[in-house]
């Protein structure tokens, strides 16, 4: 029988003073992650693209949280929030976008479009535009908020986060850019080696805004907590993999 490859239970304990940003952090995981981090005593930036929405968010969780503007599909704005949020130790690259479940039939290039430039470029130039900030951190983490449904193995067969044979071929424009997602995390974390921590997460069907209207999913603070586990790994933690909700390894 094959060993279910697991994270270690235990979490790392933040340094005074460590900072996160949690983009698209005004609602879904991206509130409960930074409601979560904020509890364990880190200072937390909320990246949002609408500010009025960031600060109502920001007056839920208390007067301890910050908001950034982020755009993550404007690079004058993430060069701005990089400003801004200065010194960084974690980030939480978790905006998102969904356009529905169209397959390949009924998608369009738009849909595409829309999807790649958050979902992907919108990640990769938050990364790119932070990195000098997380280098020079002593405890770099860079976790990715991606999806089972991006993972190539779980759509070929069984997928234990979905009902695999209703969604089968679905979604194609969502679930595609997480694929991609993935594959940026491994060559990210082969690039930047063992010291900065970068890995991505499989929160599992969860009830958000992701989808408009959509009333299906668990509670998205059990997939925050997922977040935070990996947000906080020790230096001989793993990097370069995707990890379920629960802490086990999703296959590619």
């Amino acid at each position: 029988m094959a060993t279910i490859e697991c994270l270690p239970a235990e979490i790392r304990s933040p340094e005074p003073g460590s900072v996160a940003l949690v983009t698209g952090g005004n609602s879904g995981i991206g509130l409960e992650t930074a409601r979560q981090l904020l509890a364990i005593g880190l200072d937390v930036w909320i990246g949002a693209r609408d500010l009025d929405r960031g600060q109502r968010a920001a007056a839920e969780l208390g007067s301890a949280t910050r908001v950034v503007q982020l755009d993550v599909t404007d690079p004058s704005s993430v060069a701005a929030a990089a400003q801004q949020v200065g010194e960084l130790d974690i980030l939480v690259n978790n905006a998102g976008v969904n356009p529905g479940n169209d397959d390949i039939v009924g998608t369009t290039l738009e849909q595409l479009r829309t999807t790649y430039e958050t979902n992907v470029f919108g990640l990769i130039s938050v990364t790119q535009e932070f990195l000098p900030a997380l280098h020079r951190s002593p405890h770099p983490r860079i976790v990715n908020v991606s999806s089972g449904t991006g993972s190539l193995t779980w759509n070929s067969s069984s997928n234990p986060q979905f009902d695999w044979e209703r969604v089968m071929g679905g979604g194609v424009a969502y679930r595609s850019s997480k694929t991609a997602v993935n594959a940026v995390t491994l060559l990210t974390a082969q690039t930047l080696g063992e010291r900065v921590k970068v890995n991505a997460l499989a929160p599992g069907l969860r009830h958000t805004n992701l989808v408009a209207g959509m009333s299906a999913g668990g509670d998205p603070a059990e997939a925050a907590t997922g977040v935070v586990r990996l947000a906080l790994l020790a230096d001989d933690g793993p990097t370069g993999a995707l990890w379920s909700w629960d802490g086990t390894r999703v296959p590619w």
